[in-house]
């Protein structure tokens, strides 16, 4: 009887493997500059080792600073395990030639990854809006999203970094990246229907699906107090709480035991990297916690850990 009972409860993202834990974290590594002041990959490679499912921010290519490094190729190379997607937003011609005046295309890039245990099924990458400034150094952002199976049916995962300015430029983001997350089921996966000729080769493989559970993790400049917070997961009632929807978002910190305005992800300040899932995945939801003794970066990682 306790076994039905507990396939019952486990109508959503169910796992063959009872007690079994998916791990997951949001790191932004600051192009892997760490807090004293060093580049080491390496070092942030070994603090998220042990998740299944890694959403990085600030990961970039061919910049003079971190040494000209390809930071997805060698995070790829130091996590030979995980599969992993980059989608560049900032993205410039940093091409050079060789001694023999042989071009040599290379692009300088900064963006957001997604490194996995598990394949990734599918990736798509969005530029979100832009505010044009005229002195702030202002970049262009972006949200990478990936659909991913865990072993227990399919969900999406997004990394992305959100503008520092201030609310008015975040507020512009988080509206696009709701019609994004609105929009994506009835899009269908990355190639959807039939073809009028199955021999042309479009077909290949199993049609891609685009799941409605989602989780959205990253640097998002923003804390619980904020508009953009209660864009993302509803507005705030003196008398009911936190007014949650049914087809929104709600935050992973405060859905595993947390309060709201607990916790620290990066030294001295708030708490500004989040989670933030689907609602139909509330009850998966373990626990969350803050690595405070990650060192990899001026950020601190974010996990969560879900029932697989």
């Amino acid at each position: 009887m306790e076994r039905t009972l507990q396939t019952v409860k486990q109508s959503l993202w169910t796992s063959p493997y009872e007690d079994q834990l998916l791990k997951i974290i949001s790191y932004n590594i600051q192009f892997g500059l760490g807090q004293d002041d060093r580049y080491d990959l390496a070092r942030i490679a070994d603090e998220v080792r042990s998740a299944d499912i890694v959403a990085l921010q600030e990961v970039e290519r061919h910049w003079h600073r971190s040494d000209m490094m390809d930071e997805p190729a060698l995070l790829g190379e130091l996590l030979p395990d995980h599969y992993w997607v980059y989608g560049a937003n900032l993205d410039l011609d940093a091409s050079t030639r060789d001694d023999g005046g042989r071009l040599i295309n290379r692009r300088r890039q900064f963006g957001n990854m997604v490194m996995s245990r598990f394949p990734i099924i599918s990736s798509r990458n969005f530029p979100l809006p832009k505010y044009g400034s005229v002195k702030q150094h202002s970049i262009q952002r972006g949200i990478l999203e990936t659909v991913i199976d865990p072993g227990s049916g399919p969900v999406r995962i997004y990394s992305v970094h959100l503008c520092h300015f201030n609310p008015e430029t975040r507020l512009a983001q988080v509206h696009a990246m709701k019609d994004i997350f609105a929009r994506a089921p009835s899009e269908g996966g990355a190639w959807c229907g039939g073809h009028p000729d199955p021999s042309s080769g479009w077909l290949e493989g199993d049609m891609p699906p685009m799941p409605r559970e989602m989780i959205l993790l990253g640097d998002m400049n923003f804390s619980h107090e904020s508009g953009e917070y209660a864009a993302l997961v509803g507005p705030l009632t003196p008398h009911f709480g936190r007014t949650n929807n049914i087809d929104g978002l709600m935050d992973a910190w405060v859905v595993a035991g947390h309060e709201e305005d607990s916790g620290a992800t990066w030294p001295g300040g708030p708490r500004i990297d989040h989670c933030f899932i689907s609602s139909n995945l509330r009850h998966r939801v373990r626990r969350a916690w803050i690595n405070e003794a990650a060192k990899g970066s001026d950020h601190w990682p974010l996990w969560v850990e879900f029932d697989a």
